[in-house]
């Protein structure tokens, strides 16, 4: 599967952020090109939950750090990040699933 990307609003910012699904059945978050995290869907709950550092490749890319001096949004990878972020991945999935090959 292609990458592709997403976009997740907080109040009135909204940020694009690319996620790259892995062969290993998760998906890398990117954000300014750089890995913010790894999220995957877990069956056992029936939700979306964050991939542990240590569990998952940065491959080329660089992990993303926060810069207190930009003025880009600072994004964390919280409980209710995860969850937004996997609505969005789904969404994603079932407008391919809906369209014609």
């Amino acid at each position: 599967m292609e990458p592709f990307n997403i976009k997740v609003g907080f109040g009135e910012k909204e940020v694009t952020l690319t996620i790259l699904p892995a062969s290993e059945g998760y998906y890398k978050v990117i954000y300014y090109g750089g890995i913010l995290g790894a999220v995957k869907y877990d069956n056992d709950t029936d939700g979306w939950e964050s991939v542990p550092e240590g569990e998952y490749s940065a491959g080329d890319l660089p992990f993303y750090h926060h810069e207190l001096k930009s003025d880009r949004l600072d994004f964390v990878m919280d409980d209710s990040a995860v969850d937004h972020i996997g609505e969005e991945i789904e969404s994603v999935l079932q407008d391919l699933d809906d369209s014609p090959v």
